[in-house]
């Protein structure tokens, strides 16, 4: 989920040097960034996985990206080695024209009432299943690749949506682009200020006389924003939260003129400078006019406000309660009238229980209902060495519940709110009992990219389950890391936490080879009527049966395609954000780029390929 922050995590720890007539790349790397990239564990990607990555997006992450405020000391010239001693390549030169394949015809209007894949879940309740795919189980094992269209300069991130005869996506140098969903040209294209990860939510501007649509999204800086679904002009842009670190990296829901935000921040990384006053960021949810951007409430999942509670080894000034950011995308309950989302770890040794919870919020008010924690003493910050500068002494799994919960009613009436944690447990709430644990079950051992990472799925009583744990938690001693058997999907019940299957992961293969390729599977899982999706870290998209978890279909996507606007698409890991299918395809983003290779693939699958 975090990998751009991670992949310049050494060169938050320098602010300053001595200048250069003309910066040495290597020498910058050698002194700020061998040290974690040559030896990497966790978080952090080898060296060869940066030489991989495309120009622009390197800049982008010092720039305007997560990663700004830790390169505030970086000039443009030493940006600029530094790229090019990774990329060898200057930022610009392998860019496409964001304008290739424009189509013929001008973008009508969006039809709503045609079946599409809608924001983060499909629905608000974020199941994650599609009743109406337009394809049938017995069809998926012919899926074939129709087309492929290559992210310009930078590699693949967030999630597909499709509305009606329109397809949105998004790339990690912040542009946005609009296709035709049966042909892949290009509509239009919109640079962001600043990346947009995650799904996008499309919806008719209520109150607004001519009927507009907009595209709504909250980018890496902290703002939300609607942007004309037509030809991408911006409506309105608003600060969702008024921290110097504050994100939006989950998508934004919207239920009744209401756009619902999840607020989560960067001050985790930040935090490895031990000159920065650690911590003061609460994660949050924020209710804002779809129409105007104006703000209705805002509530922290933390309601204490953080004071100073002493100095770091260095001195600097510390403070808590804080953490407790929201990843993941709200769920709504209608008939309750509430909105529950799961939280982060905490950030301060001051811990508190609204950390690594599932939470539930007043839909109309913002009130905090309830909360149900399940991993206390979890602090996690960016840090090397525990008790130096602002890292803890006792470092925590980092257990967070970053994808989001699904509410799902059972065949008896009863509903249940399902949650997956990166510890690999998956639960089941009882929404009747202020959020009471009715189940447990743990299928994975869990780390800071273990677990349930980004979604899980679910339809009429079984929840479909994928497991990452490509590096799993060494219990003696957390900030250590260790290659765990990872991978596997399985199917449990709603009500119960029952066992109905289990499928191992299979021995990876990668197309790119040996190096980097695992099994793990952390993107979020995809269900239609008998059929299950779940990606793979080497590579490999596949389809299960819903009922016994057999392997129906297996795409490789690790290697090149010849894309529909005139570039190379190159596929890679499939990592944190979901395939979804709508009107008879499997859109797939290939190439998110943590613990394999990243790609910039977007892959669209029919039946046969027609």
């Amino acid at each position: 989920m975090k990998l751009l922050t991670a992949i310049m995590l050494c060169l938050a720890f320098f602010v300053g040097r001595t200048s250069f007539a003309e910066p040495d790349g290597g020498k910058l790397f050698a002194d700020r960034c061998s040290g974690c990239h040559d030896h990497a564990r966790g978080r952090i990607p080898p060296r060869y996985m940066l030489n991989r990555m495309w120009p622009d997006q390197v800049v982008t992450a010092l720039t305007t990206g997560p990663m700004k405020q830790q390169a505030a000391g970086l000039s443009q010239d030493d940006i600029k080695a530094l790229v090019f001693f990774l990329t060898r390549m200057k930022a610009g030169a392998a860019e496409p024209d964001p304008k290739a394949n424009l189509c013929a015809r001008a973008a009508g209007p969006i039809d709503f009432k045609r079946p599409g894949w809608n924001g983060w879940g499909h629905d608000i309740e974020n199941t994650r299943f599609q009743p109406e795919p337009g394809l049938a189980a017995q069809d998926v094992p012919r899926l074939k690749l129709k087309w492929a269209f290559a992210y310009p300069g930078s590699q693949t991130i967030g999630q597909p949506v499709v509305v009606g005869d329109r397809l949105f996506v998004t790339a990690v140098n912040g542009r946005m682009f609009s296709l035709d969903a049966k042909t892949g040209c290009t509509f239009w294209s919109f640079k962001m200020d600043t990346p947009v990860k995650a799904a996008v939510t499309i919806g008719r501007m209520k109150g607004d006389s001519s009927s507009r649509t907009a595209v709504y999204f909250g980018d890496m800086d902290g703002f939300v924003s609607a942007i004309d679904a037509a030809d991408g002009r911006v409506l309105w842009k608003a600060k969702a939260d008024p921290h110097p670190l504050a994100q939006v990296r989950g998508s934004p829901t919207l239920y009744q003129g209401r756009l619902y935000v999840p607020i989560s921040s960067a001050e985790e990384r930040a935090s490895g400078d031990p000159g920065y006053s650690c911590c003061t960021f609460r994660g949050g949810l924020v209710a804002l006019d779809a129409a105007t951007g104006k703000i209705i409430w805002k509530s922290h999942t933390i309601v204490e406000t953080p004071k100073k509670i002493g100095k770091n080894p260095a001195g600097t000034d510390i403070y808590g309660p804080a953490g407790g950011s929201v990843w993941n995308a709200p769920t709504i309950d209608v008939k309750r009238r509430r909105i529950y989302v799961g939280t982060g770890n905490s950030y301060s040794t001051q811990e508190n229980a609204a950390t690594d919870s599932v939470m539930a919020f007043d839909l109309d008010s913002g009130k905090r209902l309830w909360f149900t924690q399940a991993t206390q003493h979890d602090t996690w910050v960016v840090c090397t060495t525990p008790g130096t500068g602002n890292c803890p002494l006792d470092i925590g799994p980092d257990f967070d519940f970053g994808s989001s919960t699904v509410l799902r009613t059972a065949s008896n009436g009863k509903q249940v709110i399902l949650a997956g944690q990166k510890s690999g447990a998956v639960y089941g709430f009882d929404p009747d009992d202020n959020g009471k644990i009715m189940w447990r079950v743990p299928l994975g051992v869990g780390g800071a990219f273990g677990g349930v990472e980004h979604g899980i799925a679910a339809e009429g009583d079984k929840v479909y389950v994928a497991i990452s744990d490509v590096m799993a938690t060494v219990a003696a001693a957390p900030e250590q890391l260790v290659p765990h058997k990872a991978g596997g999907i399985s199917a449990l019940n709603i009500l119960t936490g029952a066992a109905i299957w289990h499928t191992a992961a299979p021995e990876p293969v990668c197309g790119w080879g040996k190096e980097s390729c695992f099994a793990a599977q952390p993107a979020a899982v995809t269900a239609i009527p008998g059929v299950v999706f779940s990606g793979s870290l080497d590579g490999h998209i596949r389809a299960f049966g819903a009922a016994d978890g057999t392997v129906v279909w297996d795409f490789d996507t690790g290697h090149g395609f010849d894309a529909v606007n005139g570039a190379k698409a190159d596929g890679g890991a499939i990592t944190g954000y979901g395939q979804i299918v709508a009107g008879g395809t499997l859109y797939l983003n290939s190439g998110g780029g943590y613990h394999g290779p990243p790609g910039n693939a977007l892959l669209a699958f029919t039946v046969d390929g027609k």
